[in-house]
């Protein structure tokens, strides 16, 4: 099938929040995360808030995908450490349970077929090597990326060596005048010695934009502000966002904002820059809503909409801006809202829960796909195994640690994925 055959539309592919889903607090600089350390977590609640998420965006006309949680502990990634769950520390422990591995715009960076010299659609997955709880996720997203698109359409790629750290999607951004269309990618990075580490390094996005075979006259890189990063901005996805013609983002965004601004208009003179003033709704207010951190998507009736966390609703300085930006016949036509408390809590909004992949859904293994039958299924699994609730002190707990093994065997049997059962 030649891309001219192909029928591109942007899919936006779900991580399904796994039965582990537990409040350990392992993320500098993920304020919220930190914040929240130590308390009761709710893996069937967060799980079936994310399929109600999916669902919402079936109601909207948008194709939605999954990717499925990873086997949970990770006893290989112990066993490379000469332990076992077991006799591990509890922060080990705690690093071997996480299910982070939910927030799938750190899965892979995606670079579709209209901006890459061979015409495939090119997926990195991310090393996400800065913290230990993520560094050893990147294998099982593997073997799912290179099953969900193992199709000749695509080029799966092992993720940038460290310890160039790359975090994927999550600091990675695309314009074009439609998702078939060439497009200017934009891949935004961190500089190290604030208080938080930089996620993201330089050469690590340059490296994927080399091997994804991109235009360098339309690929951008971008400077995070220190202050966002400072301010709890662990990915430029917590203040920024683009889609389309337009550009969403908050006016601290990027620490050389006006000449961003100026090479991303003479790469794309189609753009449509919608910044939030400082003095409307501060860092620390965008960054607690994840104002950002929503899904900036195109309609079938050609709006741009924004599916925003409730948390939005309920941030004063961010509703009032959000209605006048509506009012005003801004670029942003629709606001959606979803509830995802369990998943902000541990620090992911809408955006962070999801990859963009722009391909035709022909080619994707219907697996990955999901209409409300499907997903009935995988509501009826997490009813039926998730844990209702995961203390901290039941961490190491013998019998918890099998209810999360059974359950995630039981949604990959329903599912028809049992190859990745011990992946």
């Amino acid at each position: 099938m030649s891309r001219a055959e192909q029928r591109l539309t942007e899919i936006n592919f779900d991580g399904i929040v796994g039965p582990s889903h537990n409040y350990a607090g392992l993320s500098p600089g993920n304020l919220a995360a930190t914040r929240n350390c130590g308390r009761t977590a709710n893996p069937r609640a967060a799980a079936l808030q994310g399929v109600d998420k999916m669902r919402a965006n079936l109601r909207l006309g948008l194709t939605q995908g999954i990717l499925l949680p990873h086997a949970r502990p990770d006893h290989r990634w112990l066993a490379n450490l000469a332990t076992d769950y077991a006799e591990a520390s509890r922060h080990l422990q705690a690093q071997a349970l996480s299910a982070s591995a939910m927030w799938a715009a750190n899965a892979a960076t995606v670079s579709p077929a209209p901006d890459t010299a061979d015409g495939r659609c090119h997926l990195s997955v991310a090393n996400l090597a800065t913290l230990a709880h993520r560094s050893h996720e990147w294998p099982g997203t593997l073997a799912q990326l290179r099953l969900a698109f193992a199709h000749p359409a695509f080029a799966v790629h092992e993720p940038v060596p460290p310890p160039f750290g790359d975090e994927g999607a999550a600091n990675h951004m695309r314009l074009a005048v439609a998702h078939d269309a060439p497009g200017v990618e934009i891949f935004v990075y961190g500089t190290p010695g604030g208080p938080f580490p930089a996620r993201q390094h330089p050469e690590a996005s340059a490296a994927i934009a080399r091997r994804h075979g991109l235009d360098p006259a339309r690929t951008l890189f971008v400077r995070q502000s220190d202050e966002a990063i400072a301010a709890g901005a662990f990915h430029n996805d917590v203040v920024a966002v683009a889609n389309g013609r337009v550009l969403f983002a908050h006016e601290h965004a990027f620490a050389d904002k006006e000449r961003f601004y100026d090479n991303l208009r003479a790469a794309f003179p189609e753009v449509e820059i919608v910044e939030v003033p400082a003095a409307q709704v501060s860092l620390e207010d965008a960054i607690a809503s994840y104002l950002f951190n929503a899904q900036l998507v195109s309609l079938p009736t050609g709006e741009t909409a924004l599916i925003v966390p409730e948390e939005a609703r309920e941030t004063p300085s961010v509703w009032q801006w959000l209605d006048a930006h509506v009012a005003g016949n801004g670029p942003i036509r629709r606001v959606e809202t979803v509830d995802v408390r369990q998943s902000m809590a541990n620090g992911g909004g809408p955006a962070c829960l999801r990859l963009r992949v722009v391909a035709d859904p022909a080619t994707v293994d219907p697996r990955f796909l999901v209409d409300d039958v499907r997903l009935d299924v995988i509501a009826q699994v997490i009813e039926a195994h998730w844990p209702k609730a995961i203390v901290a002190e039941r961490i190491g707990d013998p019998a918890l640690v099998a209810q999360i093994a059974a359950a995630h065997r039981a949604l990959l049997e329903a599912l028809g994925t049992v190859e990745l059962i011990d992946r």
